[in-house]
């Protein structure tokens, strides 16, 4: 019988984040990326989101290896989690690496990992599969597509990518492979639909440097850039827009010093000289021969420019004398994080700069006319479009209806479909694995569940009321009356009247109960739960989380 293909996305679908995708073929498995997503707003307490890897844990020993398009939070930010579950040999680029060292430094686990670091235009050989590296570019430096060789054929899974003509390491996308693949035969295409509403083409990071050059010339202020950690060519043009008007120049927040570390390690950056100075030597400088470049583009809580904006940095102190660049665009869900900071910044009399429309910040993803560029040029039998939320999903599958593909080649799927080829036919399993989102919060990974965020939200949105009973071991009576304990509920002392009543509520339930001779305690603190909760609805019209705590002396 012959070998099926099958393409089964575990995360990254319906969704910006926490991409992650296995392929399996004759019995073997490899896994592309294993990122993790920010949590919503009303999943309180949670540190962040990682895909659901049971299907992973079950077939660990018929895993060939981890490979990796890039080094950013939504292809990476799982690995550490992940690794605790399933031991494999991860396979990426340089820079990559160096990233990917310091999430699994922090968790202790650089010693029992293999990491095999792979250059652009190499191929490696993973069991039944070869998966070759292409040059991409994107808003982080050694940026990769893979074109994933098969029996059965190829399938090209682009990752995160745009087409840089101009881009700041002088490596541009490497066209002229996936156009060669694309006269070779590709079986099928997962590409990239994040920009895949926007018409053209995305502009050049080069763009961005010039910005900067232009509004560092004359300026007599402190400038303070803030950027995502990772965009390394970013920060490299803020080094240089500094070095070119003789300014100094200092980093400010934990994951922008350790990427600037690394990707200056490993050649990534260049720092003209004496031109980067630590940050308690800057401020002996004059205002206009300063720089900072600083995390916290997202309006991140503890990122170093929120604790600047509301006066907890420790070393730097924010006001007139100064310019804040925020040279990024809020990921969705982050605009009211985004604009508190961005308020607080002119209430301290801070110069803000964050419009996009002088050309603070360019996106690392490929517009429709790029899109149709790599469509071109594959020339895919079956598409799948990848990274990105339902709408953007379905745009990218018209795009390429309009580019001459047949629609019944186009597979729309849900995380945890699997998607099987045949050299001849492609056909959706729905639901073929368990995927879904698996809740990291503090050092716990997947102990809150959905039941646990529900309370949580119960608790936030409308408090609690602890009933406390203490009753006789031997008869059931009463010992004393109940006591009733409120958070988040009502304000005590103005709803004497309110705490009265449910404490006559309680003592009739649990009267009631004892002529029964009932001495089921769950039974009781049903009736009791039952009873407070109907009274507080229908007299207050909020439903607290009503807890009744019985105890038996």
């Amino acid at each position: 019988m012959a070998e099926h293909l099958k393409i089964i996305p575990l995360g990254g679908l319906d969704e910006i984040g926490k991409n992650m995708t296995v392929y399996e073929y004759g019995g073997e498995l490899i896994v592309v990326d294993c990122g993790m997503a920010f949590p919503d707003e009303d999943m309180y307490g949670i540190d962040c989101v990682i895909p659901d890897v049971s299907h992973l844990v079950r077939n660990q020993k018929r895993i060939r290896g981890l490979f990796i398009t890039h080094g950013h939070e939504d292809h990476i930010g799982a690995i550490p989690y992940v690794l605790k579950q399933v031991n494999m040999p991860i396979y990426c680029t340089r820079l990559t690496a160096g990233l990917i060292r310091l999430k699994l430094e922090e968790h202790g686990l650089v010693k029992s990992t293999k990491i095999v670091t792979v250059e652009s235009g190499m191929t490696v050989k993973a069991g039944k599969f070869s998966v070759e590296f292409i040059h991409v570019n994107h808003s982080i430096a050694d940026s990769v597509s893979f074109a994933i060789h098969t029996p059965l054929g190829c399938v090209v899974h682009t990752g995160d990518f745009k087409i840089d003509s101009t881009p700041i390491d002088g490596e541009v996308i490497d066209l002229a492979r996936f156009g060669a693949l694309g006269k070779e035969g590709v079986l099928a295409l997962c590409a990239d639909s994040t920009n895949v509403e926007r018409p053209g083409y995305t502009m050049s990071e080069s763009m961005v440097g010039k910005t900067f050059e232009r509004q560092f010339a004359g300026c007599r202020q402190r400038i303070i850039v803030t950027t995502f950690a990772s965009n390394v060519h970013r920060i490299q043009q803020v080094i240089d827009a500094a070095a070119a008007c003789g300014r100094k120049v200092a980093v400010s927040g934990r994951s922008m010093e350790n990427v600037t570390r690394v990707a200056t390690e490993l050649g990534y950056m260049k720092l003209p000289k004496n031109t980067v100075v630590d940050l308690n030597k800057i401020k002996s400088l004059p205002l206009e021969k300063q720089v900072i470049v600083t995390t916290g583009s997202q309006g991140e809580e503890m990122s170093a420019l929120y604790r600047m904006a509301f006066s907890q940095h420790k070393q730097i102190e924010v006001g007139p004398g100064d310019k804040v660049i925020i040279s990024a665009s809020a990921i969705p869900g982050n605009e009211n994080t985004v604009s508190r900071v961005i308020n607080e910044l002119f209430r301290k009399g801070v110069d803000v700069v964050y419009d996009r429309a002088d050309m603070l910040h360019v996106s690392g993803h490929a517009c429709q006319e790029e899109l149709k560029i790599i469509h071109a040029l594959v020339k895919p039998k079956y598409f799948i479009p990848v990274h990105g939320e339902q709408r953007m999903l379905q745009i990218h599958k018209e795009l390429a209806v309009k580019m001459g593909m047949d629609r019944r080649n186009i597979a729309i799927c849900e995380n945890g479909d699997a998607v099987e080829f045949t050299s001849r036919t492609m056909k959706v399993l729905p639901g073929a694995v368990e995927a879904g989102e698996v809740f990291v919060d503090g050092s716990g990974v997947g102990d809150v569940g959905a039941v646990v965020l529900r309370d949580r939200r119960h608790l936030a949105e409308d408090g609690m009321v602890v009933i406390v009973l203490p009753i006789s071991a031997q008869n059931g009576e009463m010992l004393s009356e109940p006591e009733i304990v409120t958070r988040g509920f009502i304000y005590v002392k103005e709803s004497e009247d309110l705490l009265n009543q449910l404490k006559t509520i309680t003592m009739n339930v649990a009267e009631n109960a004892r002529g029964r001779r009932s001495r089921d305690i769950a039974e009781l603190r049903g009736a009791i739960k039952s009873a407070v909760s109907n009274y507080l609805f229908k007299s207050t019209k909020r439903s607290p989380m009503v807890i009744p705590v019985i105890t038996r002396l």
